[in-house]
């Protein structure tokens, strides 16, 4: 099993040998959380690196991932666990075939383990060989109010509860990373339960350190233009800025279109690389044009 990191310095190398270039006030969320067993609550813009810290600590911590990707209507079946119920009927005919008639002994039977599907969030409270997973509950703000409420009984005791069953227990707290884009505000009772880490974007010295780590076949004047210009669209008054996802995605194109250098006339043909939205490329092809956007 690999031991957690024992110190802030040790996450900070735990997390860059994987890659991921943080900052220290994020490393020493990273490091709390591991230690006292208390679910990371990181909230922040798309695309500024908030699910890959729980990809990065299951794969430097040897531990398996659970994800749950949050949307709306998401409920217990597909959360938490669900029924066979095929299965159920199947156990019920056969039953009756063998004379048994005692429905509460037909009830012990078809509510055992052998009928339980697991869904992430069961899965996440039984050990591997390795540990206990990390489990990554991504973009909550998607999800509704009523779930919400639903999961302060995992963040708080690590357990779940089902009827027919008795309650399930974690050995042991797993490692639990929940993300949020801030699309809606998440009750003070989860965040409570967690401690809190604000994601914000990148300065442009971090920036460029996480373009050279992740690209490092990009010409060094390359990156530093194209990190600059990428800074200069997230003080526009854009419907959605660009993150390092999106950084990360530009270079990767402009590598393959050749590019050593950047031109307001190449910036002008890959912004649908970086930007999302109509309104957003026309106001920068409108300032690309009007030389009051640099490049």
């Amino acid at each position: 099993m690999t031991p957690l990191p024992a110190s802030i310095d040790a996450t900070l190398e735990l997390l860059a040998s994987a890659g991921y270039v943080a900052e220290r006030n994020l490393a020493t969320a990273v490091f709390l959380s591991l230690s006292l067993g208390r679910p990371l609550f990181l909230e922040g813009e798309a695309g500024v690196g908030k699910t890959e810290i729980a990809k990065v600590l299951a794969a430097m911590l040897d531990r398996p991932l659970v994800r749950l990707q949050c949307y709306e209507g998401l409920d217990t079946a597909s959360a938490v666990y669900e029924w066979n119920y095929p299965r159920q009927m199947i156990e019920i005919r056969l039953m009756e075939a063998q004379g048994v008639t005692d429905r509460s002994a037909i009830a012990r039977d078809i509510y055992g383990e052998a009928f339980l599907v697991r869904r992430p969030l069961m899965k996440a409270l039984e050990p591997s060989p390795t540990g206990m997973p990390v489990l990554l509950i991504d973009e909550l703000d998607r999800a509704d109010e009523p779930f919400e409420a639903y999961l302060l009984e995992v963040l708080s005791d690590f357990q779940i509860t089902i009827p027919e069953l008795g309650t399930v227990r974690a050995p042991q707290p797993p490692i639990v990373i929940i993300t949020s884009n801030r699309t809606r505000e998440i009750h003070d009772a989860v965040k409570r339960r967690c401690l809190y880490h604000w994601v914000d974007y990148p300065t442009l010295e971090r920036e460029l350190a996480i373009v050279r780590r992740k690209v490092p076949e990009a010409a060094p004047a390359l990156t530093e233009q194209l990190v600059r210009v990428v800074q200069s669209l997230r003080s526009l008054e854009l419907f959605k800025p660009p993150g390092v996802a999106e950084t990360l995605d530009w270079t990767r194109a402009l590598i393959t279109l050749g590019a050593s250098a950047l031109s307001p006339e190449l910036v002008a043909e890959t912004l649908g690389v970086l930007l999302k939205y109509q309104d957003d490329i026309a106001a920068v092809k409108e300032r690309l044009a009007t030389g009051t956007l640099s490049v």
